[in-house]
């Protein structure tokens, strides 16, 4: 039997591709391996490399086969050791987190157990070959273990020879990256698959968050019920995440199949039972894992939600999430092929023909979105914390990296220079988000060990949403003995087992309450404290800047450290404990919303957010413009919190200075009173400005808004209302140098006399200044003033004897020849009691109608 198995493996198509994979590890140390799912490269190619399959000599060395998920390293090692008829173990092994069944051929292990091992010992001891399997993932684990290969290989172990495996074609960056390998391709050995395009009905809100449209949830099993009835065999249902499956799981509760459940939160037996043939149809309900790294046997048909989940992270508010996005065009064909892995088939996409156009090419790397303090701790403890050498296909997003280096400052794991520290060395062992390994080791000596280790290891992973927001409670929860009672036991066997690796992970120590190495601030001791305070201390040692306290008594509203709000949602149970603090474990900030929405947390009381949050403590004199007035104040801060505030006497009059030009540039120009004088004033000097350019000041609102604080000062304001009593005018004038002021009744009269000895205002317009006049007071004025030292001339505006405007010129003279006599022919006769002259330049200007005859 075990031989037929292995047999019917040596036939899958890449045994075509091994002796040319072969030829270029020896002869160049290194390749890449493009072969598409179901093809046999995770299980085929590693037997054949170490010699138990495809006769060949076998290395001396380990063969390691790496995998971006424990799911599918469990799968893959299963799968090659049942090959063989044996349990993982003995010739191929497994170690992922948790597990630990070394092979004496092969290992399969996740990417975090390569990292730790490269970071223990970067010469691989007893390893001749590496598999880096589902390259195309673009993990940022996988990336970081490669470029650490990399390194290890050229400068340590020459003779350690790499291989990248891909699903997809787009071999050409992972060539370049290993040193220009050889490229083996196998082509796929795919059955003809229908596309079936299966848009809802109606109109569905795009996802948002990590919230998916229930409408499409019901769209999505109503489709894999029409896979059902109008096609056979078993169906593989693409959903963005655990949550979907469940939601998806009980529409189908009742449909004519199996209903299975594949994601990373799922407990081994259900891992298996989707691994092996089924007796009637099944529906297999999946997260993007069985994209590639998982091959469900019996499949023919695909149902595709057209959804994946991607990590987005907040560096500004320290808020970290998954989101849901659409699909890739790539990883829809690769969802696609897993229909004609064995026989013709069918894929549903649940999206319409003309969108897919529209969808991303590929998947984002994760190093463009991710949070990057782990990796920013591993690039550290390599010894090359800005990452500059390592061979990454992408380099890290710089503002990314330093918020993820300003993180491990604050931790103590690295030094100012970003070197590595022996703390940051212990933190990087532990295995966990740096964050999580700083509470587990500081929050021992706090709480002890245990309960440090079972809270972090709650932390490490998203709960069951059945577990609420009130991560005491969950806990508790998590404690309670009993027999398994329900799926979310699966959480609960893992949460045991994490549990007890952080607590092994842990150094010997005393539960002697202490201050955070390097961190100073005073013991609270977990001692009496009850359940909320001993989690509250290892929450908030976590997620210091996530401290939050209550906006308004008894309220929802909180505002976090890290100046970010933060609400609980409808239905909290925390909401009804009306807390003041919180320890905020997990918050999201949904597109668009003012404020983040808190997921998990515990109630914690003042003194453990101070103790957590020392280093954001802070304490000095305020000088701030608020509401409308200057306020001086002496203020404890915790971050963004405001803890206490008392009045200043006698600030800094420069920083009184500083806050009334914050003030002002907040208000404008308009606080000021700006009276008709100070109105005119400022338009004249705006023309000279404009005419003559400097040493005319400008004043502009901008020009303006530099002045207003020394004529605050100097009028002794301090407020919205000191700011209105400013005489503008006279602080206008006081931008003159007295040469100035001598000429500007000179080079912009405020008023004009007309030849009627009136006296005209003129108006100091943008374009040009305007003199407005009745055209009877003009009569003898052969030619309009000019201003500026006669650079600019006046634009006349004639007007009727009525005041309407009859006439515009800057050309008087031209005005009288050419423009008068058909003003004179209309308006006569409206006004026959006004002169009207054959020669208005002989004629005497007058203000007055003529005399009754």
């Amino acid at each position: 039997m075990t031989d037929d198995r292995l047999a019917a493996a040596e036939r899958l198509p890449v045994h075509r591709a091994v002796p040319d994979l072969r030829a270029a590890l020896a002869s160049h140390g290194a390749a890449v391996l493009a072969a598409p799912p179901g093809t046999g490269k995770t299980t085929l190619v590693p037997l054949a490399l170490a010699g138990l399959a495809l006769p060949a000599p076998a290395p001396e060395g380990k063969i390691t086969v790496v995998e971006p998920r424990r799911l599918a390293a469990r799968a893959a090692a299963r799968r090659m050791a049942w090959l063989l008829g044996e349990r993982p173990g003995r010739r191929v092994g497994v170690t992922v987190r948790g597990e630990h069944r070394p092979g004496s051929r092969i290992e399969v292990v996740t990417t975090g157990v390569l990292l730790q091992r490269l970071q223990d010992d970067p010469e691989l001891p007893g390893t001749d070959v590496v598999i880096m399997d589902e390259c195309h993932e673009r993990h940022l684990d996988a990336d970081t273990a490669l470029a650490f290969l990399r390194d290890a290989r050229d400068a340590l172990r020459p003779d350690l020879r790499l291989v990248a495996a891909s699903a997809t074609a787009d071999t050409a960056p992972w060539s370049r990256l290993l040193g220009d390998a050889p490229v083996v391709e196998t082509a796929a050995a795919l059955h003809p698959v229908e596309v079936v395009w299966a848009p809802p009905s109606r109109p569905v809100p795009p996802p948002h968050g990590m919230r998916v449209d229930p409408a499409l949830l019901a769209h999505v099993a109503a489709t894999v019920r029409r896979a059902l009835s109008e096609r056979d065999g078993d169906v593989l249902c693409f959903l963005p995440g655990a949550g979907e499956i469940a939601r998806v799981a009980g529409l189908l509760r009742d449909a004519p199949a199996e209903i299975l459940q594949v994601h990373g939160q799922a407990p081994p037996a259900a891992q298996d039972a989707v691994l092996a043939p089924g007796a009637r149809p099944r529906v297999v309900l999946a997260t993007s894992v069985a994209e590639s790294s998982l091959t469900v046997p019996g499949v023919r048909l695909v149902v595709d939600s057209g959804l994946a989940r991607e990590p987005r992270t907040d560096h500004a508010r320290g808020l970290g999430a998954l989101t849901t996005v659409r699909a890739s065009r790539a990883a829809a064909e690769q969802r696609a092929g897993r229909a004609g892995r064995e026989a013709p088939g069918a894929v549903y996409r649940c999206w319409a023909e003309h969108d897919h156009a529209r969808l991303p090419a590929r998947p984002r790397p994760e190093i463009e979105l991710a949070d990057l303090t782990g990796f920013a701790l591993q690039a550290a403890c390599w010894g090359d914390p800005d990452a500059r050498s390592l061979a990454l296909l992408d380099p890290p997003p710089p503002a990314a990296l330093d918020a993820a280096r300003a993180t491990l400052h604050a931790i103590g794991a690295v030094a100012a220079d970003g070197r590595v520290t022996g703390r940051g060395r212990r933190l990087a062992r532990v295995g966990v988000h740096p964050r999580l390994a700083r509470a587990l080791l500081d929050g021992a000596r706090e709480v002890g060990p245990r309960a440090a280790a079972e809270v972090v290891a709650l932390l490490s992973e998203p709960a069951p949403r059945a577990a609420g927001d009130d991560l005491t409670a969950a806990w508790r929860a998590l404690r309670r003995p009993g027999p398994p009672a329900d799926a979310a036991d699966a959480h609960a066997a893992r949460w045991r087992d994490e549990s007890r690796r952080l607590q092994a992970a842990l150094p010997e120590q005393k539960h002697t309450p202490a201050a955070p190495a390097g961190r100073g601030g005073a013991s609270v001791g977990g001692g009496g404290r009850g359940d909320d305070g001993v989690a509250g201390v290892v929450v908030a040692l976590a997620f210091p800047e996530r401290v939050a306290r209550v906006r308004v008594e008894g309220g929802r509203d909180f505002l976090m450290a890290s100046g970010t709000g933060a609400v609980l949602g409808d239905g909290s149970a925390l909401a009804g404990a009306r807390p003041r603090w919180l320890a905020v474990a997990a918050a999201d900030r949904p597109a668009g919303a003012a404020s983040a929405r808190i997921r998990q947390a515990v109630a914690i009381d003042e003194d453990v957010a101070r103790f957590a949050a020392a280093p954001l403590a802070a304490a000095g004199e305020e000088v701030a413009w608020r509401d409308g007035d200057v306020v001086a104040r002496r203020v404890e801060r915790l971050g963004a919190i405001e803890l206490d505030a008392r009045p200043l006497r006698d600030p800094d009059p420069e920083r009184v200075r500083a806050a009334l030009r914050d003030g002002v540039r907040a208000l404008g120009t308009g606080v000021l009173t700006w009276t008709p004088a100070a109105t005119a004033l400022r338009e004249r000097l705006a023309f000279l400005h404009r005419a003559l350019g400097e040493p005319w000041p400008a004043v502009d609102d901008a020009a303006l808004l530099a002045h207003v604080p020394d004529w605050a000062t100097a009028a002794g304001a301090r407020g919205r209302a000191g700011l209105a009593r400013i005489d503008v005018a006279a602080a206008l004038r006081g931008l003159l140098p007295w040469d100035l002021a001598a000429r500007l009744d000179e080079l912009a009269p405020e008023r004009i006399e007309v030849p009627s000895g009136s006296r005209i205002r003129v108006d100091y317009a943008p374009d040009r200044p305007v003199l407005a006049a009745k055209l009877q007071e003009l009569f003898g004025w052969e030619a309009a003033p000019r201003l500026a030292g006669g650079r600019v001339p006046v634009a006349v505006h004639l007007l009727s004897p009525a005041g309407r405007p009859a006439a515009v010129t800057s050309d008087l003279a031209s005005f009288w020849r050419e423009g008068y006599r058909a003003v004179r022919a209309e308006l006569r006769g409206r006004y026959p009691r006004h002169p009207w002259p054959d020669d208005p330049v002989a004629a005497v200007p007058t203000k007055r109608t003529n005399r009754r005859r």
